[in-house]
């Protein structure tokens, strides 16, 4: 039995062994970790190896979930067949836990954001994604590809970029290059400002990333202006400083952070 890949979920499985067994490796122990979208199991059979990795696995795919009960033995039990983008996962991880997997490209994005949502229980990410958002989300301030993943995910974390994985190592082979990154947690306990209106900021400069940020920001500004009760002159001058003119991608982690506080 092979399971057909179904471009609908962004299923590329890898099938190189030696890939897999990096990205495994990459993962530190002793962990209690969650692996998406397993697949055919190409990580899960070296995960199962591991007796330092207590693993669950979530897997959205009914023939993939068919495939893994028949194929390893090992995942009874440990497999929940779910959208791991809806999941409970408070629910099924009381504590802390890791997060890897070979991430479906449709959805890596909104994978790294609900990490984010549960930053303070995942310690640690490694994960396959498009090179593109690899390297977006592990780029620093000044890149053209540093965008409001990057921002966010510094914030809490620190981030490898590890390797680079060649298109005919899947199958089907996708049309872009894709690569692995770590994710650890960072020391950073608080922000230092309103985590809210921090993504607000971080989102509104990022959506017109090529405008200084006096034009994305200014609804934000007046925002402040009202509730200060300034007058158009002020307003004026509050968006005469020297952060307004600049572009979003000039901006660091504490850049943003100070801008947060600024537009309190």
């Amino acid at each position: 039995m092979e399971v057909r890949a179904k471009k609908a979920l962004g299923q590329h499985f890898l099938t190189d062994q030696k890939v897999a067994m990096a990205i495994v490796d990459a993962l530190d122990g002793p962990c209690e970790a969650l692996e998406v979208g397993p697949g055919m199991g190409v990580l899960t059979q070296y995960l199962l190896q591991r007796d330092d990795v207590d693993l669950k696995m979530v897997e959205i795919d009914s023939e993939s979930v068919e495939y893994l009960l028949t194929h390893f033995p090992g995942v009874q039990g440990k497999l929940l067949e779910a959208d791991f983008l809806t999941l409970r996962l408070e629910k099924l991880f009381p504590g802390d836990f890791a997060v890897i997997g070979n991430f479906p490209y449709n959805i890596s994005s909104q994978i790294f954001f609900k990490v984010l949502d549960h930053k303070d229980h995942i310690p640690q990410v490694v994960g396959m994604v498009q090179k593109e958002v690899a390297e977006r989300i592990a780029e620093g301030p000044g890149s053209k590809t540093y965008g409001i993943l990057s921002v966010l995910l510094q914030a809490w974390y620190d981030i490898e970029y590890l390797f680079t994985v060649g298109s005919g190592c899947f199958a089907p082979p996708p049309k872009v290059e894709s690569a692995v990154i770590r994710l650890r947690r960072n020391s950073r306990t608080e922000l230092g400002c309103d985590e809210a209106l921090f993504k607000t900021v971080v989102k509104t400069a990022f959506g017109q990333r090529r405008k200084m940020m006096r034009n994305p920001l200014k609804p934000l500004a007046r925002a402040k202006a009202e509730r200060e009760g300034w007058s158009e002159e002020q307003l004026a001058g509050f968006l005469s400083q020297d952060v307004f003119s600049l572009r979003p991608e000039r901006l660091s982690v504490e850049d943003f952070v100070a801008l947060t506080n600024l537009l309190a």
